[in-house]
């Protein structure tokens, strides 16, 4: 009985090609690595810091939007409660407003999303495809030790 099960279980596959992920090469001296990559990448900092800047503001706008819309959300349920008393009715102009606030919220989180993706692409593909020297490496030093 349990060599048949042992037959029709297969492996567990893992990945597009049934290979797992492997780990990464971890570098001799970690320290010595950060040094290196940070030197790299120096003439980027610039870059690096408007990247992080446009990242802060893209998820404060993005934070901030339900909570304004929760104000539109409020509008709404007390003009509903005011035309159910008979005491009044519901502020679409109001709610409009907050709406367009909101919109306007998304569309500057957006807007700086896609300039932080697209300056940290440029210092990507200008950091990868930037030639180095090689002959500085010792014979037993390897890309990941940078």
């Amino acid at each position: 009985m349990s060599e048949n099960r042992e037959l029709t279980q297969r492996p567990r596959r893992r990945g597009p090609m049934g290979r797992g992920m492997q780990p990464g090469e971890k570098p001799k001296d970690l320290k010595k690595s950060v040094k290196k990559l940070t030197q790299y990448i120096a003439k980027y900092k610039i870059a690096i810091f408007v990247v992080m800047l446009f990242a802060a503001f893209s998820t404060i706008f993005n934070v901030a939007g339900p909570k304004i819309l929760g104000k539109a959300t409020t509008a709404l349920s007390e003009g509903l409660m005011k035309k159910i008393q008979g005491t009044g009715s519901i502020d679409f102009h109001k709610i409009g407003l907050i709406l367009l606030i909101v919109l306007a919220l998304y569309l500057a989180s957006a807007l700086f999303s896609f300039v932080q993706g697209w300056i940290m692409t440029g210092i990507t593909q200008k950091v990868c495809y930037r030639p180095v020297s090689y002959t500085h490496l010792r014979a037993h030093e390897t890309c990941a030790d940078l």
